[in-house]
């Protein structure tokens, strides 16, 4: 930390600026105090907070606050005194930016896809790590190794978090089927999409399994959703904030499965940040809105569709035997090409993985790695969830 940082008590010590070269940010002296790291206020093990946040004087302020080297020293009108790292509330300040960190948008131009190789990534925290890194930051992976077994990608998920279970039972096959109750069981091709945008959650994370694909067709389709959001943003800003603010339903419906959500098509997070992309033109149903709010909406669906449709954005791969996709579902679209079974074979299986196990994989292993204390992978702990 910079030693010219230097703080100033405004608002009679309701609010602390802390300027540092080039930066200015402004702390609220009530949420420095429900956050104080001693043992009085969070539980040392835990991080849990003791005390009743809401409790606190809504009058409360920093009577007291001063810079020593890299910690803010801050006296509260409560009388209780807390040390904080400047490093650690700068992490914490409010993003000037339209996407989480860590994350790198693509197009077709993206010229290695992101992989792993299964059996390190069962085997190896390191591995492991690295592939849930690239999953994070590309929305996408793809895993080679993969045992051609109906279950195969079921070792690997059991090092991450427990497999979503659905009406479709856990890990299902995708396949061409007689008489198929949903689409994705035909031959036709498939509009880019994100899967199950009916569920409430909807599944964090496709695991998309090839154990054969001599078919003709029957090509994979990816785009990247968040960069068809951010370029609908930059070319039609009424188009993006329309598809932020209107939410169709989804719903499917079989002999015994009924399930209904609805949100945006663009959802944003609580700091304007991108969060999520719904699109499943099979199970969209908007209501009937006034005709010229209607009029809006289509005209940005239209829009974001030529987006994750164009050429400039879809990046075209053929999953081989043993070869498997994971990716994210609330950033990732993906379809498929029209295929043909005369004399060829198209076999994959698809499971779930929810968001939260996952990152926490993630985290708890960038944590372990990085302070050098990583556990070697035993039969015990590759089923372990974080």
């Amino acid at each position: 930390m910079s030693p010219a940082a230097e703080i100033e008590l405004k608002d009679d010590g309701r609010q602390l600026a802390l300027r540092l070269p080039g930066r200015e940010q402004q702390l609220a002296a009530l949420w420095l105090r429900e956050r104080a790291p001693d043992a009085d206020t969070l539980d040392p093990r835990t991080g849990q907070r003791l005390i009743e946040a809401a409790r606190l004087p809504l009058d409360l302020h920093a009577t007291r606050a001063r810079i020593d080297g890299d910690r803010l020293e801050v006296q509260f009108s409560d009388g209780h005194r807390a040390t904080f790292s400047l490093d650690g509330l700068l992490a914490q300040a409010t993003p000037d930016r339209d996407i989480d960190d860590g994350l790198t948008l693509w197009d077709a131009t993206l010229e290695t896809l992101p992989q792993a190789d299964f059996a390190a990534a069962r085997d190896d925290d390191g591995a492991l790590l690295a592939m849930l890194e690239a999953l994070h930051r590309h929305g996408f992976v793809k895993v080679q190794g993969v045992p051609l077994t109906e279950d195969g990608m079921q070792p690997l998920i059991d090092r991450i978090g427990p497999l979503r279970r659905t009406n479709w039972g856990g890990i299902a096959d995708v396949k061409s089927v007689a008489d198929a109750y949903d689409l994705t069981m035909t031959r036709r091709g498939l509009e880019p999409h994100t899967d199950n945008p009916y569920r409430d959650p909807i599944p964090g994370y496709i695991w998309l399994h090839c154990l054969s694909n001599a078919a003709e067709g029957g090509d994979s389709t990816l785009a990247d959703g968040f960069m068809a959001a951010r370029r609908l943003r930059d070319e039609a800003p009424e188009h993006f904030e329309c598809l932020t603010r209107l939410s169709p339903t989804f719903r499917y419906t079989d002999a015994t499965t009924d399930l209904e959500s609805e949100g945006p098509l663009i959802e944003l997070d609580s700091h304007g940040r991108l969060a999520r992309v719904r699109y499943s033109n099979r199970t969209e149903r908007i209501d009937a809105h006034a005709p010229e709010l209607l009029a809006r909406y289509y005209a940005a669906r239209q829009h974001f569709y030529r987006l994750i449709t164009s050429d400039a954005l879809t990046v075209h791969l053929k999953l081989a035997p043993g070869e498997m996709l994971i990716m994210d579902n609330y950033r990732l679209l993906h379809g498929r090409t029209a295929y043909q079974l005369d004399g060829g074979t198209r076999h994959l299986r698809q499971g779930y993985v929810d968001r939260d196990s996952t990152a926490s994989r993630r985290r708890v292993l960038r944590a372990r790695l990085t302070a050098g204390t990583a556990e070697t992978p035993t039969a015990t702990t590759r089923g372990a969830i974080s």
